[in-house]
């Protein structure tokens, strides 16, 4: 009995959150890229950031560190992950850039009177909406919720490999945690659970394993529609978006990225893509 509990350690003393952040997300990354392609489109600097399912709003701390004239709004619906933001990330920074992050616990298809310069939907998101009718309320949302000059950001992921069922992706993490007693290594474990060809849902997995060969299962889920890159871009210009660009990752390394415009790209096993829309 003894043996088995101290097996268990480090699984149940986890803070989920934690591991997630540090394994899939990479908020200066993001920020710097939204930069790029804002800049590139219309010549100036963005101000305001709407982070929509930003769970818990990495992308906003990091928008309003970067420049003093920067406002981020952040909205969720799940309470959660919102709190766990402000304990963790929103207290790290100064007391004036707390003043320029809104958080917003709602549905994202709501209004808000702020309107963005860029508005982004991350890590998949928006790919709970599984019919073309409840997406295209989304994205004429998103659409009502920026700015004139401004476009929204959507990444976007396929490939062979990514639809089949029972596969499993492995990465090593090593990073520093946020919340103390989080392990500094540990594996993080994406399933890809199942796939419907018919009708694209689709169920995918967050595992995480420890050096004690504890592993948190299932610690976050997803049960999505698989959407295509044209079926997105044919819906976001039925929404009023005046032209969308794909931009596809042309690194050689698969350790670095280099996302590029493109208007083709080769068949790859499994990829990972950005779809700007301007407005």
């Amino acid at each position: 009995m003894g043996s088995r509990k101290k097996q268990n350690r480090i699984a149940k003393k986890v803070d989920r959150y934690d591991l997630y952040i540090r394994s899939v997300q990479s908020p200066d990354h993001e920020v710097e890229f939204f930069d790029e392609v804002y800049t590139d489109e219309f010549g100036g600097t963005a101000s305001i950031l709407r982070e929509d399912f930003c769970g818990t709003f990495g992308v906003c701390c990091e928008w309003v560190k970067e420049d003093d004239d920067r406002f981020a709004i952040g909205v969720d619906l799940d309470p959660e992950p919102l709190e766990w933001g402000r304990e963790h990330l929103l207290s790290r920074l100064s007391e004036e850039q707390k003043k320029r992050v809104k958080l917003i616990q709602d549905d994202v298809r709501k209004a808000d009177e702020t309107k963005a310069d860029v508005l982004a939907a991350q890590n998949f998101s928006f790919w709970i909406f599984k019919t073309r009718a409840e997406l295209l309320e989304y994205l004429k949302a998103a659409y009502a919720n920026i700015e004139d000059e401004g476009i929204m950001i959507m990444d976007m992921m396929g490939g062979s490999e990514s639809i089949e069922e029972d596969h499993e992706d492995e990465r090593e993490i090593d990073e520093n945690p946020i919340v103390k007693g989080s392990p500094k290594e540990f594996t993080y474990i994406w399933e890809q659970a199942r796939y419907d060809p018919i009708t694209h849902d689709a169920s995918f997995y967050i595992h995480f394993e420890f050096e004690d060969n504890s592993k948190m299962k299932r610690a976050f889920e997803y049960h999505w529609r698989f959407w295509t890159i044209p079926e997105v871009r044919e819906l976001l210009a039925e929404a009023g978006f005046r032209r969308t660009d794909v931009y596809w990752d042309v690194a050689d390394d698969e350790d670095d990225d280099d996302y590029q415009k493109r208007e083709s790209a080769p068949s790859q096993p499994s990829w990972v893509s950005y779809i700007v829309a301007i407005k």
